[in-house]
């Protein structure tokens, strides 16, 4: 992929190179081993396109650029510190998460959309949660895991993670590295058990027994992105309505399939 000229923080993003895997784990075999600077200068330096593809789903939000792009960098560099290359995961995988995580942080910290300190602090200690159990575990925890692992209602966790991230498309591009694109499909597990099939197959039913206009509000909440007020303005009801339609809507949801 070829990059117009773009400065940011200083430095020419078209110039910016790409290491290829077997590079990535040499240089942090290296690293692991000798603890090079050189080597670390060079884990960053070739890494920085791979910051610059995750920033762009943080972007238009009427933040620095410049401001994302250094968040986004100490996100590489903590993965860089915490990677064990013991585990059978890529690198560029292990990392989307990782920086994904710090910028979520920093928004969260900084953003004008406010949610209250309770819920704040129980989606801090979440994130911390969940960036421990992936560090031990190598991949993304569910939500009942992190639940199980800080001591709180799964419902409550999930709750509060939603409180400070935006809805995306399974299907999103978050990265490409010579062909090889890596989605936000690709960090979640891949469970084909007897039991998830069994669950998948709950839910859908579950969801054809609610009402068109909860069917409604859920899709426009959950798979277009949209605000409860947005939602409320296009329906034509209040913003508490369609809170109340959305809370009875996923009960019940979880009602049949519990």
């Amino acid at each position: 992929m070829a990059y117009n000229k773009v400065v940011i923080s200083g430095i020419n993003t078209s110039k910016l190179t790409v290491l290829k895997e077997s590079e990535k784990m040499a240089l942090l075999k290296e690293l692991k081993e000798t603890g090079s600077k050189e080597a670390r200068d060079k884990l960053v330096n070739g890494n920085l396109r791979l910051v610059l593809s995750v920033i762009q789903r943080f972007a238009g939000r009427g933040e620095d650029i410049d401001d994302l792009f250094q968040i986004g960098v100490v996100g590489l560099i903590k993965a860089i510190n915490n990677f064990d290359m013991t585990k059978d995961v890529r690198f560029s995988t292990y990392c989307v998460p990782m920086i994904s995580g710090e910028l979520r942080r920093f928004l969260r910290d900084y953003s004008s959309v406010k949610v209250s300190r309770s819920l704040k602090d129980l989606a801090y200690k979440s994130m911390q949660a969940k960036e421990q159990l992936m560090i031990k575990n190598q991949k993304e925890p569910t939500a009942q895991e992190i639940a199980d692992y800080i001591g709180a209602p799964r419902s409550e966790v999930v709750m509060a993670l939603e409180s400070i991230s935006d809805p995306v498309s399974l299907y999103e591009p978050v990265y490409s590295d010579s062909g090889d694109t890596l989605y936000v499909l690709d960090q979640i597990s891949d469970k084909n058990s007897v039991e998830n099939w069994l669950d998948e197959i709950f839910l859908r039913e579950a969801i054809k027994a609610l009402q068109p206009r909860e069917k409604k509000i859920l899709y426009m909440r959950f798979f277009q992105g949209k605000t409860q007020v947005e939602v409320a303005n296009e329906i034509g009801i209040s913003q508490a309505q369609v809170s109340r339609l959305e809370k009875g809507a996923l009960s019940r949801i979880k009602g049949e399939t519990e």
